[in-house]
């Protein structure tokens, strides 16, 4: 008698039933995140800075733009696959984080300009075209590279943190919660055309020149921006793996599937839900400044609803609660972007449009999915 409860203590999984902890990665996973980082960190250098242009192993300057895009997009759509995917919160203004990130930086790089602009001012040109005599208040810290680096984490966090507790408190939730998100985002939009807000109004920031004191357009630099955004995206991949494999992811989980049931279990759902809130706005955060040095503009329009709604479509197409599958998503959707605005440009947004409406009907589980019911058949 004295021995039952010791082998139920030293046996918890079997006597409850609990489930194991699942690997970060499979081994073929590992093979495939290894590969990618050696692509990122010495097959795209090479190929775009020692192969001669002449050779077909070459990688253009072009494409290392577009896949250095696509690849801050593609963390936009982890972002969203967090968010969505595993907590079931269908967010329709990730577009707002992505874009406070990148004016971060564009404040940055509009500093960096110095009297390099066309009037020849410490101050930004659209400041002196509109008779600006000093800073605003809020381009305070915009000098600093490492102050840049922290609000680019902290501007997005700050602004979900504060929505998300009253939203999430307030328990809206569902189609409501999907409406408000786009309605912030539109409100910050319209708030960010204003020149008087000193965001550069409807043109927002552009004509960037350096960056750490280096010059921005060179194709050393722009593979740099290329190699660190390709290791943000992957490591991003790996946090968010590990947050879904642990105890709060489980609980995401468990609040996307039954909230109700995981309130009567002790949870507060309004913890998780606001901490997964937040890391999902900070990576959009971070996404945003990447992408703007490398496309050389960021304006409101960045803020539009169509902009957050497609981050949802590549979520969607790609596959949630997959991980993979957004990436897989926001390369698809984008690269047929890339191709079909220049050769078919009137036709892009009805490709858009019956691309989500087939994969609602008949892939609601994306690309990723379609691959694992193949491989089940």
């Amino acid at each position: 008698m004295d021995r039952a409860p010791d082998r139920i203590v030293n046996t918890p999984s079997a006597a409850t039933g609990l489930p194991t902890r699942a690997p970060l990665l499979s081994k073929p996973a590992w093979a495939a995140f290894l590969f990618a980082l050696l692509v990122v960190c010495a097959l795209a250098p090479v190929a775009n800075l020692w192969v001669p242009p002449d050779s077909p192993l070459h990688l253009s300057d072009y494409a290392v733009a577009l896949v250095g895009k696509i690849m801050c997009l593609a963390i936009c759509a982890l972002a969203m696959d967090l968010i969505w995917g595993y907590t079931g919160i269908l967010s329709l203004g990730h577009g707002l984080f992505f874009a406070l990130g990148g004016y971060v930086m564009g404040m940055y790089l509009m500093r960096q300009i110095g009297r390099e602009g066309n009037y020849r001012s410490e101050l930004p040109d659209f400041m002196v075209f509109l008779d600006w005599k000093e800073l605003p208040w809020h381009w305070a810290l915009s000098d600093s590279f490492a102050a840049t680096l922290v609000l680019v984490l902290a501007v997005p966090g700050v602004v979900a943190f504060v929505f998300g507790y009253f939203a999430f408190r307030s328990r809206i939730k569902g189609v409501y919660f999907s409406i408000i998100t786009q309605a912030l985002t539109y409100a910050a939009m319209l708030l960010f055309f204003r020149n008087e807000t000193g965001f550069g109004g409807n043109n927002g920031f552009t004509d960037f020149k350096r960056i750490l004191g280096f010059a921005i357009a060179t194709p050393q630099t722009r593979m740099v921006l290329f190699v660190l955004t390709g290791i943000a995206l992957l490591g991003f991949l790996l946090l968010s793996r590990w947050l879904v494999t642990q105890r709060f992811g489980r609980v995401l989980q468990a609040v996307r599937d039954a909230e109700t049931r995981v309130m009567f279990s002790g949870y507060n759902p309004v913890h998780y839900k606001l901490a997964v809130w937040v890391i999902s706005a900070m990576m959009c955060g971070v996404a945003g400044a990447l992408y703007v040095p490398q496309v050389g503009i960021i304006n409101p329009g960045e803020m539009s609803p169509a902009a957050s709604i497609e981050i949802a479509v590549w979520a969607a197409v790609g596959g949630r609660a997959t991980l993979v599958g957004p990436i897989v998503g926001a390369f698809l959707v984008n690269g047929a972007k890339s191709w079909l605005t220049v050769t078919a440009p009137e036709f892009w947004l009805y490709f858009l449009g019956a691309l989500f409406i087939a994969v609602t009907l008949f892939m609601p589980r994306g690309l990723m999915g379609l691959l694992r019911r193949g491989d089940r058949s």
